[in-house]
């Protein structure tokens, strides 16, 4: 007869594991799947004539479009930190490297502080199986790379694929990394949306029954524009078209693989990108002003769909203020988890099943590295009078201006209404102020910023 104390331990045992598989049950899939480049006029669902994009337009078909979706910046590592955080650039230090560029560089001494909690480590606390496959570019250095940030495989490049060595330059050849390993270098480029796919496909079909997160930042449609044989030469945009459409078929893949496996309804898919278009690489941002690198709604606003069969109703649009800070707490929210503290995002989860649903967020910041430029109050957006308007690259641009846009009206921010609404401009330099006071700005250090990580003699990533 066995014992009060074995039955006691095999009840615990047996409800341990009850409750382990209703978690692994219950839990949705999540998919990010995070252009670099891609403007808000470059697919279908968003107006692009020339662009084929008949998977991404299907996500749209089967689910929404967020048309006033934002990122943090307009260039790629400080939009990446605040889609991993939750936070914006400046507040865990990730708005410039350590001499004061844009983005991180290779071999750089800067990267994401490893004690940040990422959507990858929420999720994997949860019991998520974690994967970044694509480009990174919040740290080459082993400290900074996805596997420890909270992902259990990591799949890509550590940054953008002009980055590579060359005669001019002491960098190494643009590495293929596995984890944090090389495996090649330099990578092919005209393969490497295939080969994501090929991984995020494998990773899906692998963790097929219990819950997972795909974080898929594509290297492409970034400059120097690459696609496969299959899609050169077949656009009618040249190799930015060619590559765009490359990326639809990778999204193609991993819809028609969620169906295969029955996930459709346990997983949420959202496509977005990193920053808006360039100003000469092939690149759309529709009826925006303004390109990548800049504070204006071409560099920062992007286009955004996202599908949940069952969940998410068909063909439904949201002209709500949401934001890739957003994230983190609304995948963290949808597994019953709470989205963590001292960050700048909301859970909009309600827009995505409630149509009738008002956004959390009523401000948004908009920075050039150090320097705040512009703010956002529901409609209205305030460009600020400056000294000298910093550019992501070169020279600044001069002084500025006050400049007042209601977005609700005049998305193209092209009449300048400041002198009009003398109460709202004066409403807006309040919300510029909260910023500088807990961010920053330029010279001044906000009162709730934490520090990057850092290496006092970063090594070169070299082939094995």
């Amino acid at each position: 007869m066995k014992s009060i104390t074995s039955i006691l331990l095999m009840t615990l045992v047996l409800l341990s594991l009850t409750l382990t598989c209703a978690n692994q049950t219950a839990n949705p899939n999540f998919i990010i799947i995070f252009c670099d480049d891609l403007g808000y006029g470059d697919i279908g669902c968003f107006g692009s004539t020339l662009h084929r994009t008949p998977n991404i337009d299907t996500i749209a078909e089967n689910g929404m479009r967020l048309t006033n979706f934002y990122v943090t910046s307009g260039v790629c590592t400080p939009s990446r930190s605040s889609l991993m955080t939750g936070c914006y650039p400046r507040r865990v230090n990730m708005h410039e490297d350590h001499q004061g560029h844009c983005v991180l560089f290779p071999v750089g001494r800067k990267g994401l502080h490893p004690d940040e909690d990422t959507i990858a480590d929420k999720l994997k606390q949860l019991g998520y199986a974690t994967a970044c496959i694509g480009k990174w570019h919040l740290g080459d250095q082993p400290d900074f790379l996805p596997t420890r940030q909270g992902f259990d495989m990591y799949y890509g490049i550590p940054y953008s694929n002009d980055m590579g060595g060359s005669v001019q330059s002491n960098r190494p050849p643009l590495p293929l990394l596995e984890d944090e390993t090389v495996i090649e270098a330099p990578v092919d480029q005209n393969t490497i949306t295939r080969r994501y796919t090929e991984k995020a496909i494998q990773f899906i079909t692998e963790n097929k029954d219990k819950p997972f997160f795909l974080y898929l930042p594509h290297t492409m449609p970034h400059n120097p524009v690459h696609a496969s044989a299959l899609f050169r030469g077949k656009s009618a945009n040249e190799g930015y078209g060619d590559a765009v459409e490359e990326i639809d078929w990778s999204t193609g893949e991993i819809l028609k693989t969620l169906r295969d496996l029955d996930l459709e309804e346990k997983t949420l898919v959202l496509f977005t990108s990193d920053n808006g278009a360039a100003k000469k690489w092939g690149g759309n941002n529709g009826p925006l002003r303004g390109w990548k690198g800049s504070t204006w709604e071409g560099g920062q606003r992007v286009p955004c769909v996202v599908q949940w069969k069952g969940k998410i109703g068909k063909k439904r649009e949201s002209d709500q203020l949401c934001s890739t800070l957003d994230l983190l707490p609304t995948l963290v929210t949808l597994t019953g988890g709470t989205g963590g503290e001292h960050i700048d995002g909301y859970d909009i989860s309600s827009i995505l099943f409630d149509e009738n649903a008002e956004s959390p967020r009523t401000t948004f910041y908009f920075y050039q590295m150090d320097q705040l430029q512009a703010v956002r109050y529901v409609n209205w957006k305030l460009h600020l009078p400056l000294e000298d308007k910093k550019r992501n690259w070169g020279p600044g641009e001069g002084p500025q201006k006050m400049q007042l846009y209601d977005l609700s009206k005049d998305i193209g921010e092209s009449n300048n209404v400041a002198d009009q609404f003398p109460e709202i401009v004066k409403e807006l330099l309040k919300v510029a102020e909260n910023a500088r006071s807990d961010i920053g700005d330029e010279d001044l250090k906000g009162t709730k910023q934490r520090a990057a990580g850092w290496v006092d003699e970063p090594d070169p990533l070299l082939m094995p």
